[in-house]
């Protein structure tokens, strides 16, 4: 018996079973259950209740605290395919790109907050081109980003620095390649034009006409709200102490302006943290569907504006040693919308705030 006890002892833990052979292919990050063995060339995220992360590296036993998850991470190399410009889908480029390696020096890395703040499951190399492609119209719509027809040499190395620091500020990915490259062959723009046409019904004359009733927006309240207010308490913070640190004021007048600018966030950040629940008008008291709705809509407005500051800071880190006034007007703009929007979500009906206000 004493023999059987002490073979026992000594016998190794069982491994717990991960399947992750689409990891590195076509999955860049899966979920991870505690007690499997980190892959090779992989590293472990693992991400504690209130949102901070830390990682372990390959071959180690996967030990999770209580209220931890986890995610095992291949950084790469990736390759997709990005569309620039929504209107002209032939026209592509071919990135190249890694997750970045840990930095001593941060206390958390940006693609371990992408994770704890937005990853909900397997994070797919597929959805995560399409969030890489978002990013990229966005900018581009917005003149933030150029690239014009017929590009010079200057303007793609130009296009190519502001897009490499847009992707690691804003996703914690390093860039190794980015190329133009014809996509007509899987992606004909008279087809798909034909294709949306033809799904859309043959529309019948009313005399007089009738207004085009608004689309149905087909989202669960509750999941969005739950998910952008997550994304916001988590971001801010670490949004707010990259800004201090990427800005560097020319004058005393940009100083006062930059400390104005922080302390709102910092304000900002305060009323997410104290937001009451979607559901409720006060303890035990529901609110109406319709309200929980408009509740929802500013969470995703105020995420949305978020996604606009990241950006802002990418510009931000590569103004350099002088700040533009320009990129100032800008955060005081993006400022604005996440004080509107926190304290419309805060709000019980679309008329407390002006009912309240000055």
């Amino acid at each position: 018996m004493f023999g059987s006890l002490l073979k026992n002892a000594f016998r190794p833990l069982r491994q717990t079973e991960f399947s992750c052979a689409s990891l590195g292919v076509s999955a860049i990050a899966l979920p991870a259950p505690g007690g499997c063995i980190i892959p090779p060339r992989c590293a472990a995220v693992l991400v504690d209740r209130g949102g901070h992360t830390r990682r372990l590296g390959e071959g180690a036993r996967l030990a999770l605290i209580e209220g931890e998850t986890a995610w095992c991470v291949h950084p790469g190399p990736y390759t997709c395919d990005l569309t620039p410009f929504a209107a002209s889908p032939e026209i592509g480029l071919r990135l190249s790109f890694a997750v970045d390696a840990t930095d001593p020096r941060a206390t958390q890395q940006r693609f371990d907050l992408f994770l704890a703040s937005e990853a909900h499951g397997a994070v797919g190399l597929e959805d995560f081109a399409l969030a890489l492609e978002h990013a990229l119209q966005h900018e581009l719509a917005q003149g933030h980003l150029e690239l014009p027809p017929c590009t010079t040499l200057e303007e793609w190395n130009s296009f190519r620095s502001g897009f490499n620091q847009l992707m690691y500020t804003r996703f914690g990915i390093t860039v190794d390649d980015c190329v133009p490259v014809d996509l007509a062959g899987s992606r004909d723009y008279a087809r798909m034009l034909e294709a949306r046409l033809a799904a859309q019904p043959v529309p019948v004359p009313i005399l007089p006409p009738a207004p085009p009733a608004a689309p149905p927006e087909a989202f669960d309240p509750a999941c969005e709200d739950a998910r952008a207010l997550r994304r916001l308490f988590l971001e801010l913070p670490c949004l707010m102490c990259s800004l201090r640190m990427a800005v560097l004021p020319s004058d005393q007048s940009q100083f006062r302006q930059h400390q104005e600018l922080l302390r709102r966030l910092d304000l900002v950040s305060l009323a997410v943290g104290t937001m009451p629940a979607l559901e409720l008008a006060a303890p035990n008291e529901a609110l109406p569907a319709s309200e929980q709705l408009r509740r929802a809509r500013h969470s995703r407005s105020a995420a949305i504006a978020l996604d606009e500051a990241w950006a802002l800071l990418a510009r931000l880190k590569q103004a350099g040693d002088v700040t533009p006034a320009l990129l100032f007007d800008e955060a005081d703009r993006i400022v604005s919308n996440l004080e509107c929007d926190t304290a419309e979500r805060r709000a019980l009906s679309a008329t407390e705030l002006d009912e309240v206000a000055p």
